[in-house]
């Protein structure tokens, strides 16, 4: 499923070595634009960082070509004000993470799983952002090209650490470091402000479920956010309670079940995100419809189960998560 971080990776990913963010920059600084259009201080100079795999990586100024193999990597690039010349499945970005929107037109590299390195080497990057979720191969193809800098895709031990983590380590190899610090304040105020939100409605505490569905072999999917994902933690800082008492794997914090395992959630909100670009990812309103299980179930006789906008990336940045946040509180709140 392309809008998926890939199963496979998932299951089979060891533990990357945590990023040690040293920079080493002089020179001077120039005015260059935020994402959000406003003036920025942009610095110069050469660019010295270790990234997620333990790597050094030598810049003679910070990165303005850059290419991003997944999706959470492209997000911070455009949030930062650096818009990237190629993205992998530029269609995929764009139907799953309207949130953050591209503002150029780049040139798309491939897939997320395996991009171009033909169509990458003819960009003639910077630098090129990838995740740890990329085959061991595919990264030492793609050193060949251009410097890499590998962020690590995500931990389960500390989610919202790492969004910001690789969003710091983007910003210093993009000489982006301000706009940086300034969306991580932005976040935190949304944050605050939205659990304001729940709590004055009487909701801080309430048990909340999310998870995505899909339809493969006309067999359905369900998969728990569980407290390690990025949407779990983003919940328990809006004041929810976790419902999911399954286990997650231990980057994404995700797990698997069926309409079956929605029985032990009990009396819950349930939300979920899909795509109108992807018919697979809409069970909850499709395969489950007339389920005499998924009907039985104490939310969805209450209707009790919010899909949110489309668009959200649900393994986004500072952008996507605070999007989710207003979702969220939209939705729980509305009479």
């Amino acid at each position: 499923m392309k809008h998926y971080p890939a199963r496979r990776l998932l299951l089979t990913a060891t533990a990357a070595t945590a990023a040690a963010l040293v920079l080493a920059a002089c020179g001077t600084t120039e005015p260059a634009k935020d994402g959000d259009g406003s003036a920025a201080t942009k610095s110069a100079g050469p660019v010295t960082l270790t990234d997620a795999s333990g790597a050094r990586v030598e810049l003679d100024a910070p990165a303005a070509k850059v290419v991003g193999t997944e999706w959470n990597v492209v997000e911070s690039l455009v949030s930062l004000g650096v818009d990237p010349v190629g993205v992998a499945d530029v269609k995929g970005y764009r139907s799953w993470d309207s949130a953050v929107p591209l503002k150029n037109s780049p040139k798309d590299i491939g897939t997320r799983g395996e991009p171009s390195m033909d169509t990458i080497a003819s960009l003639n990057p910077d630098l090129i952002v990838a995740t740890t979720d990329l085959s061991d191969a595919a990264l030492k193809q793609l050193r060949k090209v251009a410097p890499v800098l590998e962020v690590r895709s995500a931990d389960a031990a500390d989610p919202i650490g790492q969004m910001t983590k690789n969003l710091d380590l983007i910003a210093r190899a993009t000489g982006t470091t301000d706009r940086a610090t300034a969306l991580k304040k932005e976040f935190d105020a949304k944050l605050a402000a939205d659990r304001k939100a729940l709590a004055d409605a009487h909701l801080a505490g309430a048990k909340y479920a999310f998870a995505d569905g899909y339809v493969t072999a006309n067999q359905v999917s369900i998969r728990p956010y569980t407290s390690g994902s990025l949407i779990g933690a983003v919940n328990e800082r809006l004041g929810l309670r976790n419902a999911w008492t399954v286990e997650g794997d231990k980057d994404y914090g995700l797990a698997t079940t069926d309409v079956e395992g929605l029985t032990k959630l009990g009396d819950v909100h349930f939300a979920y995100i899909a795509s109108d670009d992807d018919k697979t990812s809409t069970p909850f309103t499709g395969a489950l419809a007339k389920d005499k299980v998924w009907t039985s179930l104490p939310f969805v006789k209450k209707n009790e189960v919010h899909r949110l906008p489309d668009g959200i990336w649900m393994f986004g940045g500072p952008g996507s998560m605070g999007a989710y946040a207003d979702a969220v509180v939209a939705a729980l709140t509305k009479k």
